[in-house]
């Protein structure tokens, strides 16, 4: 229900945008939030945007780089990532949560998309 897309390789410095394209539910009454897993870690939080796109929400790590937004009409959420460093190396996840869920916890979160490589590289 949920297809992210968007990474490959990048050099440090520059910009990716992932998508997130969610069908099979109403896309408008879920938040929907970024994780990443780096090899060998364990998969970490990375933005939450609310149902209408007003309100985010970002790990510390990435505020001031990366920015979440969402198109209703199309039912698809996006991670821009500018100013990209090699520890943002990672498979990152899109998910869904319901309004009651929790936000930044993977246990808030209902639906989980296959994951999409990102390198970067030095």
């Amino acid at each position: 229900q949920l297809q992210a897309s968007g990474g490959g390789l990048v050099l440090a410095g520059g910009s990716l945008r992932l998508s997130c394209a969610a069908s099979g539910l109403t896309f408008s009454s879920y938040a929907m939030a970024w994780f990443r897993q780096a090899p060998g870690s364990e998969r970490e939080f990375v933005a939450d945007i609310r149902w209408s796109g007003g309100t985010t929400y970002y790990a510390d790590s990435v505020k001031g780089r990366f920015t979440a937004s969402r198109d209703n009409a199309k039912n698809t959420v996006y991670l821009q990532m500018n100013s990209l460093k090699p520890e943002d190396t990672a498979v990152y996840y899109c998910a869904a949560r319901r309004r009651t869920g929790v936000a930044a916890i993977e246990s808030g979160y209902d639906y989980w998309g296959q994951g999409t490589l990102v390198t970067v590289s030095s």
